[in-house]
């Protein structure tokens, strides 16, 4: 049996695009009053019906802490624009795979241009300046291309003990180095002489407001 077409509401499609700026500008959905503000709202109850109703169509799931994730876009989002969902990723724990239901936050639409068909990629959202000569600011969102090796001088998210960093790649008979590029002297390059994972290329950078400010030309 064919599965149901979902349909949104004008009134959902506004606030699944409100909610997913959320998660890409503060790497959280909105509270219920946060939304209610947001979308110009009288009263908190129309924005908990709103969550309520994207819940039950399958967009949104509420854990069991009470925060919501984003399970998808919009169902009419590729009609406009060819557009993959590709998952934005909060922490990554060591160990666990990158697209782990607990790691991602939300899936956001991103053009096949950049995401091309045939891999895997991931959203993360860049903190801090270490890579700020290599073209990577604070909060910046990073579209990676999910593989487990890289060349020299390729921008890698590389995962050490609990953490994921992002550094340029450098190899040599020695040692493999994580290199900052940053204005910042407080950075100093990793030098490995002991296992760590790549989990992925950076293959491009999508600084926060011109990747919203296209959201508001291509309206889903």
């Amino acid at each position: 049996m064919a599965r149901k077409k979902i349909q949104l509401t004008k009134k959902e499609n506004d606030g699944l695009r409100a909610i997913r700026r959320w998660f890409i500008e503060q790497g959280r959905g909105p509270s219920v009053r946060e939304l209610t503000q947001e979308m110009g709202f009288g009263s908190t109850r129309t924005a908990v019906l709103l969550i309520d109703s994207l819940i039950e169509k399958g967009i949104l799931h509420r854990g069991v802490d009470g925060k919501l994730r984003l399970l998808k876009d919009a169902p009419e989002s590729n009609l406009n624009a060819r557009t993959v969902e590709v998952p934005l990723v909060g922490v990554v724990s060591c160990g666990a795979p990158i697209f782990a239901e607990e790691n991602i936050e939300a899936y956001v639409p991103v053009s096949v241009s950049l995401a091309s068909p045939g891999h895997r990629y991931f959203l993360l959202r860049a903190d801090g300046d270490s890579m700020n000569l290599a073209g990577i600011n604070d909060g910046d969102l990073l579209l990676v291309r999910q593989q487990p090796t890289a060349d020299n001088g390729q921008r890698v998210v590389a995962l050490i003990d609990d953490d994921a960093t992002v550094k340029q790649l450098e190899v040599n008979d020695e040692a493999v180095i994580l290199q900052p590029k940053s204005t910042n002297k407080k950075h100093q390059p990793i030098i490995l002489d002991r296992d760590f994972l790549i989990q992925g290329v950076v293959v491009a950078v999508l600084p926060v407001q011109s990747f919203l400010n296209s959201e508001k030309k291509n309206p889903r």
